[in-house]
C-alpha cells in the first residue's frame, strides 16, 4: 500500500480547498476556475493527496475485485495517479489507458500499459499509450474505469473537457454491467450543481482525497 509523505495535512484541511473554489455557474468558467485551482496546489499537497487518494481507490478496487483497470496518465493539475498505478502494477493488477481511436473522432480505445509501454502526446497534449491493437481491451472487457474530470457536482454528475470521450465509453455500463465507472478528483473539483445533457453519464461513485461519494 501506498505510503502517505510528511508533512501530513489533515482531512480538515483537504476538505477545506472544496469551499475555496469560486461559485461559478457556466460550464466554461467552472472549467477554467477548477482548472486554475488545481494548477495551484503545491507539489506537496498534490503528492500527499495523491497517496490519499491511491489507499481509498485500492479499498474499493478491492471490494469489486477489479482484475482489469482502466486509469489515465495526470494532466494539467490532475488528481496524480502514478502512485496508484505502481501499485496495482505490484499486486498483478492489469492497468489500461485510453487513447483517441484512430479512425472514429469522439470515442476512445483502450491500451495495456505497463512499465516498458510507450507513451505519446495526442493532439489534446494528453499522455496517451502507443498504438498497438495486440495491447487493446474492449470496455465491456474492463473492471473499473477511473475517470479524470473537471468537475463533479452532489448528485455525481461529471464535467469533462467537453469531448464526450468517456460519456461514449460509459453510455452503456450499467446495461452491462461494466466497466464499473468511478470518478477521482480533488476536493476543490466539487460544485454544488452541473448543468446536465441528456447523453452525460453520472458517476456511481467518486474518490477524493477526503472522502469517497457514493451515488448508488
Amino acid at each position: 500500500m501506498p505510503q502517505t509523505p510528511t508533512p501530513k495535512i489533515s482531512p480538515q484541511k483537504i476538505a477545506r480547498s472544496h469551499a475555496e473554489t469560486p461559485a461559478v455557474t457556466s460550464p466554461k468558467a467552472i472549467r477554467q476556475a477548477i482548472r486554475v485551482a488545481r494548477r495551484n496546489l503545491s507539489s506537496v499537497q498534490q503528492s500527499i493527496f495523491a497517496n490519499t487518494a491511491a489507499i481509498k481507490a485500492l479499498q474499493k478496487l478491492k471490494q469489486l475485485k477489479a482484475d482489469k483497470v482502466a486509469l489515465y496518465l495526470t494532466n494539467d493539475g490532475e488528481l496524480d495517479t502514478q502512485v496508484l498505478i505502481k501499485t496495482l502494477w505490484q499486486q498483478g493488477i492489469h492497468v489500461y489507458l485510453p487513447r483517441l481511436h484512430p479512425f472514429t473522432a469522439g470515442n476512445l480505445i483502450f491500451l495495456r500499459y505497463d512499465e516498458d509501454t510507450t507513451v505519446e502526446k495526442n493532439s489534446l497534449g494528453i499522455w496517451e499509450p502507443h498504438l498497438d491493437i495486440t495491447q487493446m481491451i474492449l470496455p465491456h472487457q474492463l473492471d473499473v474505469v477511473i475517470t479524470p474530470l473537471v468537475a463533479f457536482d452532489d448528485q455525481g454528475n461529471r464535467m469533462g473537457m467537453g469531448g464526450g470521450y468517456y460519456d461514449r465509453t460509459l453510455a452503456n455500463w450499467q446495461t452491462c454491467g461494466k466497466p464499473f465507472p468511478i470518478g477521482y478528483a480533488h476536493d476543490c473539483q466539487q460544485v454544488t450543481k452541473l448543468a446536465c445533457e441528456h447523453w452525460d453519464v453520472p458517476l456511481p461513485f467518486i474518490i477524493t482525497p477526503s472522502k469517497n461519494y457514493s451515488f448508488d
